[in-house]
């Protein structure tokens, strides 16, 4: 049996409530979903809210408590801050003796955290989810402090600044972790994060300049900046983040990599950590790796209805290479690890080799690429090929030892997923070319090439007609005559989108099926541009062409379809 990385299911099954079979089913639709683990067990009918809720009790030597208004006063809910309580989806419930009693059954961890920020001591009990959020909602309403409120205490808080100079003058690192964990520091950082997570950012940014220290938010592909912290604070923020991804707090002057897991209101959320030393201190990057916000399912990936069937058949070969292609940040990943869960069955061997393993699926063996250590991509696949498997995932084929292992492995069997960085879908065989590759082993072994892009969404919310000029046509190399009564939009800005007009990302996609004149083509080494010629000639819709399905269904406009094709 595997190892149960949900502490409630672990419970439920040492109680003997759920057995094992339903235990991997939960696991599975916790996995694809990313839905509250309570959740998932009503819906499955397994177990009702009492039986749950008591069984937390009695693990946590606690009591299950019902929340009433009428015991919520003023004095209550000030004990814990608004920040904390809805990022943790917590709730005073009541206060004697300097001591809180906070209601949140899922998250015993959070104990440490409330006590720091609130400077008591934390008794916790137990209550209904469902009633704790509506609690917070009507309680703290619209109270969550913004950043810039608490950025204003932090920046007159004159004792933190003392005790930043002195641990800027020592090297001791105690005073660096005692720094750290202090009240106003852990609350700002966990404030900063809780935003980016509910702006449904995918990498949120901390970087010291010789004046200032900017943080900034990509959401959607652009990045946004907050308003920034005081100069001073870019030591203990920073030092804040390295406790939290267990990393070394001492070590200023080498890259580190490390990971975060929080259960953020109700979601459990991924960041991995990268720290890199520059000239004023260190640039801390996490990219968050939130399961909920992304759907592996393939049907949900919005590839058109002939890319899907294709696909759906091609990833069923029991051998040859698949390759998804595109810039970084463009999706290939999730593309990939979709392909990958729908054959994720109990009767297939999966090894996937990645630099660095994004999401761990369950069933699948992951393995992490280290250069550092010499655990390089081709020696990764080198021990694969051992290891008996059926389908293979290499993270990049970046050199000529990868790309000729993957070949190998094709040719005796297996089924390859794997990505390239190039411009587009023919391309990836000129660039297999130049990297050193046989002609003949590329079209003996290459089933299609994807390409994509992710082009931002225009916003439902304030999406707005116009009437595109003839100039704005002759980028797209459209005519008023091929436009006819299509209609154009574009997004004006609101508050749903914070004012920037478009809300959320959707893929573009180009494929190249390798049919018989295709693989002739590759034979003769023919370029990128007669390649081109001959799967447009065959059908291959473009990347630009995809693009104007997008904007023609409103779904985008021509700049963000101009600027990625």
């Amino acid at each position: 049996m595997a190892e149960i990385s949900n502490p409630l299911l672990a419970l439920l099954q040492e109680r003997g409530l759920i057995d094992d079979m339903q235990l991997e089913e939960v696991s599975q639709e916790l996995q694809r979903s990313g839905a509250p683990i309570i959740q998932i067990l009503q819906d499955f009918g397994l177990l009702d809210m009492g039986t749950i809720l008591q069984v937390l009790a009695d693990h946590l030597h606690t009591e299950v408590v019902e929340i009433r208004d009428q015991d919520l006063n003023s004095e209550v809910i000030s004990a814990v801050p608004a920040t904390a309580a809805r990022m943790h989806q917590c709730l005073p419930v009541a206060v004697f003796d300097g001591t809180v009693r906070v209601a949140d059954p899922l998250n015993p961890s959070t104990v440490d955290e409330l006590a720091y920020v609130t400077g008591r001591e934390i008794q916790l009990v137990v209550a209904d989810p469902a009633s704790i959020e509506k609690a917070i909602n009507k309680h703290y309403g619209n109270e969550a402090e913004s950043v810039s409120d608490v950025l204003k205490a932090l920046g007159s808080d004159a004792e933190i600044a003392k005790e930043v100079a002195e641990a800027t003058a020592g090297d001791g690192v105690m005073d660096l972790e005692d720094l750290a964990n202090v009240a106003p520091i852990i609350k700002f950082v966990n404030l900063v994060l809780y935003q980016a997570v509910m702006d449904r950012a995918s990498d949120i940014h901390f970087e010291p300049f010789e004046d200032e220290f900017k943080i900034r938010y990509r959401v959607d592909g652009a990045l946004y900046e907050m308003t920034p912290p005081p100069k001073h604070l870019s030591l203990p923020v920073t030092s804040r983040i390295k406790v939290m991804a267990n990393l070394d707090i001492a070590e200023r002057r080498l890259p580190q990599d490390g990971r975060i897991s929080l259960t953020m209101a109700g979601r459990q959320i991924d960041m991995r950590v990268s720290t890199l030393p520059t000239q004023f201190g260190e640039s801390v990057v996490l990219r968050v790796l939130d399961r909920s916000a992304v759907n592996m399912d393939l049907e949900h990936l919005g590839f058109p209805d002939f890319i899907q069937h294709y696909m759906a058949e091609t990833i069923q070969q029991p051998n040859g290479i698949v390759i998804v292609t595109g810039p970084t940040g463009c999706g290939k990943t999730t593309t990939l690890y979709s392909f990958l869960r729908r054959l994720n069955t109990i009767d297939s061997k999966l090894l996937t080799a990645e630099d660095p393993v994004e999401y761990d699926v369950e069933g699948i063996m992951q393995v992490a690429i280290n250069e550092g250590l010499g655990m390089t991509f081709g020696k990764a696949l080198r021990s694969f090929l051992r290891q008996d498997p059926d389908i293979i995932m290499v993270g990049e084929m970046r050199d000529l030892e990868t790309s000729q292992i993957a070949i190998q492995a094709s040719l005796t069997g297996h089924l390859v997923l794997t990505t390239l960085h190039t411009n587009d879908a023919p391309g990836a065989v000129t660039r297999l070319i130049d990297m050193g590759v046989e002609p003949f082993l590329i079209s003996s072994t290459l089933l299609c090439v994807l390409a994509q892009r992710l082009v931002r969404t225009t916003c439902k919310k304030c999406r707005t007609p116009f009437e595109p000029t003839e100039n704005q046509l002759s980028l797209l190399n459209l005519s008023p005559h091929d436009v006819g009564e299509k209609v154009f939009y574009y997004g004006r800005g609101c508050a749903n989108c914070n004012d920037t007009g478009y809300k959320g990302r959707k893929g573009i996609f180009e494929l190249l099926a390798v049919s018989e004149p295709v693989r002739e083509l590759i034979n003769q080494r023919a370029p990128t541009v007669v390649l081109r010629q001959k799967a447009v000639e065959l059908g291959m819709v473009t990347l630009r062409e995809d693009g104007l399905r997008s904007i023609f269904d409103g779904d985008s406009t021509i700049e963000e379809v101009l600027k990625y094709t």
